[in-house]
């Protein structure tokens, strides 16, 4: 069965860092983009095989929505 779920990347003088927040502690890292997406798909498959049906049902089922937002800094 195939689920989507949300992943954050960030990016910083070390490389890459991924997350995935439906799943908590479920995260990685990589020095390109591809290498973290595919760190972080390894991730979550080998996260959601250790989880009962219905635990897995209740985690995949959250709908996350990111955006951005801007803000001013007083100085």
């Amino acid at each position: 069965m195939n689920f989507k779920v949300s992943i954050v990347i960030e990016i910083d003088e070390f490389g890459y860092y991924a997350f995935c927040p439906e799943l908590e502690g479920c995260q990685t890292q990589g020095e390109s983009l591809d290498e973290v997406m595919a760190n972080i798909k390894e991730a979550i498959e080998l996260y959601l095989e250790t989880l009962p049906d219905e635990e897995k049902t209740a985690c995949l089922s959250k709908e996350i929505f990111t955006t951005s937002l801007e803000v001013q800094v007083g100085c």
